[in-house]
């Protein structure tokens, strides 16, 4: 059943390798391009993604810089560094790392990036012209999931997709993508969230569902129909004694239990947390083409 399994990390590396062609052409204008992670707080969490992002950028020759301040980093401040990573020419994309610790507002950060630096994608001006199908730079996350539908041969036009979740990171910015008339999206897409009333009559209509409620272990074979597409958006820490480091990572969907009827699915670790980066690196890149003024 192995054929089954998406792997991320295999298609995430060819991502990167695919950009090569654009540093070597960014290169030749003697830009390289720079992403800026502002990481506020001490979430273990958010330390080792940043960690991961940076590295991963390191290796192919993006210039990578991570910004860490205390969990009582004042908001001023913290506008203040971000007005200051917007200035600078060497800085094409700016991260700020969720969750952002309280009393900070994490829209009043998001607000003050500069959209052209917006490599995440939620910046309400770029999530408006997603929304009306002109797009400057998409989600990470549903970005990684389009690639990855891409990748294995699976054209969600005139599809069921499900999606499971409604939040602002993946469920409401991938169920707004998938139903763009654009090649390679246009479904039909029905959002669940916990105010459905039968969450397993629609998973079982999908075939490409997509998990991302935070749930462990939610989706049981039992809720999907034989050759359904799944992926699984969810990293879930189970408590685990008997693991070294006294938990064990799931996703949203019993893996086990769902690989026998799936047509496809991704696992956790190693599935959509892979192409999440890979699409920060792409977006990176093409905002320092569009700052050099290299058409994409």
């Amino acid at each position: 059943m192995q054929e089954k399994v998406i792997d991320g990390k295999a298609i995430a590396a060819k991502i990167k390798d695919e950009l090569k062609g654009d540093l070597d052409i960014l290169a030749q204008r003697h830009v390289t391009p720079g992403l800026a992670a502002v990481l506020v707080g001490d979430n273990p969490a958010s330390h080792i993604y940043v960690r991961n992002k940076a590295r991963e950028c390191r290796k192919i020759g993006i210039h990578s810089e991570v910004i860490e301040r205390p969990a009582g980093f004042p908001q001023n401040e913290l506008n203040a560094l971000i007005d200051d990573l917007n200035s600078r020419p060497d800085i094409h994309g700016i991260l700020i790392q969720s969750p952002l610790p309280k009393p900070l507002d994490e829209l009043d950060a998001v607000l003050r990036v500069n959209p052209a630096k917006d490599v995440d994608g939620f910046h309400p001006m770029n999530m408006g012209y997603m929304l009306l199908g002109t797009p400057r730079f998409l989600p990470c996350t549903p970005y990684g999931i389009i690639k990855m539908l891409e990748h294995i041969g699976v054209d969600p036009k005139g599809k069921k997709v499900v999606v499971l979740g409604r939040g602002n990171i993946v469920g409401k910015p991938l169920a707004v993508m998938l139903m763009q008339k654009w090649a390679g999206y246009n479904a039909t897409v029905t959002v669940c969230h916990t105010a459905t009333a039968d969450i397993p009559a629609e998973t079982r209509q999908a075939d490409i569902l997509v998990a991302a409620m935070g749930k462990p272990r939610f989706v049981t074979g039992d809720m999907i129909k034989n050759g359904a597409v799944i992926i699984d958006v969810g990293v879930n820490r189970i408590e685990d004694c008997s693991s070294e480091k006294g938990y064990t990572l799931c996703g949203d969907v019993d893996f086990e239990g769902c690989l026998p009827k799936a047509g496809y699915i991704t696992p956790v670790p190693g599935g959509v947390g892979p192409m999440t980066i890979a699409m920060l690196m792409y977006n990176t890149v093409h905002a320092a083409k569009s700052a050099a003024g290299i058409e994409s």
